[in-house]
């Protein structure tokens, strides 16, 4: 698909596989470190600051997609009929397409109905939003003084569980709210006064909505924290810790993460009560991910981006940038040099990150560029191709971002550029 005629770019191109896709027989030394130098941890006496994913060795990025993806029928005990479910709700679930559940919907759902904590250890595309969205839903039907809070990592993936609930609830009298960062606090606050549900949000909002009394935290009877490892790499651990310490104990708690390590542990002891573990294992999704590398000047990785985008296969593109500033410079100057393309970044205002991502869905836009808020909570299903302008920070980051194509068991490309010295 790809060769190094298309790839080659300038001069000073005296390395033959400086200008294309370099192979990787080997894993290879770190680079941007010297060798034998001594100085390459952080407690160094050199001041100069490391570059971003400077310690991730190239030969990570390069791995062959899976040439036969098999897909494991899992076999459900349930149907969303034995759930016992109200009527009109099982009618929205069935004209939304779904046919019997996931895994993760078939173990999570009967225990939440109970009443149980519960600790789910499961990826982004197994469902896991539905699992605990329709049993709330079921529970406020049967309970309107039910009050939920749900405490979501990135302003994306809250208003995608807002979306989700939404779907749920044609016919119904249950409500839900957003309290996110980068909208209009006052709208926010006079939609929480209006007595919801279920209040949607991040932690940081959450929390300063709460400092100002807007929320009645002592009125909550459930919490659910989803994606919590990507809300503690935030930093987002003592906010969380603040808003749990003033929802009453006897609540139910719905605990949502990728991974567990002894750090999550700890919060899992802290925040809940005789909770049913629930683990699904999946497929990885890089599995489904042709990866490899790009061999660029330091000076030429804007135009290697452009000389790839004009190549037919790029169909719909997600450029992840290591700053906003970064992000911002390279959607300008794609956009003054013709494509179709929007950034997405912490300091966009949260109405035109919205319009954006709509607009990356619905292909108005066929590129967006990105920092790693794009990595977790972007569900977009038909993404071509990732390309990794600035190597992540770490590995587990570059897995989020690579995870954003091959979904829906299709084929996906991803890119890193690694910079040259020639």
């Amino acid at each position: 698909m790809y060769n190094n005629r298309n790839a080659s770019f300038g001069r000073g191109n005296r390395n033959s596989q400086a200008g294309g896709f370099r192979n990787f027989s080997a894993p290879r030394p770190s680079f941007g470190s010297r060798p034998n130098s001594g100085q390459g941890n952080r407690f160094s006496n050199s001041r100069k600051p490391k570059r971003f994913g400077e310690n991730l060795d190239a030969s990570l990025f390069i791995k062959k997609a899976q040439e036969i993806i098999r897909i494991e029928e899992v076999d459900v005990k349930n149907t969303f009929e034995d759930f016992g479910f109200d009527q009109v709700l099982l009618k929205n679930i069935q004209d939304k397409g779904y046919i019997k559940p996931t895994q993760i919907q078939d173990e999570v759902i009967p225990v939440v109905l109970t009443g149980q904590d519960v600790l789910g250890i499961a990826n982004t595309g197994t469902g896991k939003t539905a699992a605990f969205v329709l049993p709330i839903i079921d529970q406020i039907i049967k309970n309107p003084n039910k009050r939920v809070i749900i405490l979501a990592p990135t302003r994306e993936l809250a208003q995608q569980i807002k979306d989700e609930i939404r779907s749920f609830t044609f016919g119904l009298r249950v409500f839900v709210t957003l309290a996110i960062g980068g909208s209009f606090m006052r709208e926010q606050i006079m939609d929480i006064r209006r007595d919801p549900h279920i209040i949607v949000g991040t932690p940081g909002r959450i929390k300063d909505l709460g400092d100002r009394r807007v929320i009645n935290f002592s009125q909550m009877d459930m919490l659910v924290l989803d994606e919590v490892d990507r809300m503690l790499d935030m930093g987002f651990i003592n906010d969380i810790r603040a808003i749990v310490e003033k929802i009453p104990a006897d609540r139910q708690t719905l605990f949502f993460s990728a991974t567990m390590d002894r750090k999550m542990e700890g919060l899992v002891n802290s925040f809940l009560q005789n909770p049913a573990r629930i683990s699904i294992k999946t497929q990885n999704s890089s599995d489904h991910v042709d990866q490899n590398v790009v061999m660029v000047n330091r000076n030429n990785k804007e135009e290697m981006l452009v000389k790839l985008l004009r190549q037919s296969e790029f169909k719909k593109v997600l450029v992840f940038g290591a700053t906003k500033m970064i992000v911002e410079k390279i959607s300008n100057n794609l956009i003054d040099t013709g494509f179709r393309a929007g950034s997405l970044h912490g300091d966009k205002p949260q109405h035109k990150r919205q319009r954006t991502l709509r607009a990356f869905k619905e292909n108005e836009i066929n590129i967006l560029v990105a920092t790693d808020v794009a990595a977790r909570g972007l569900d977009v299903a038909d993404i071509s191709h990732v390309i990794n302008y600035d190597k992540p920070n770490n590995y587990e980051d570059y897995i989020h971002r690579i995870g954003r194509t091959g979904r829906a068991n299709a084929k996906g490309y991803a890119l890193t550029f690694i910079e040259s010295k020639y």
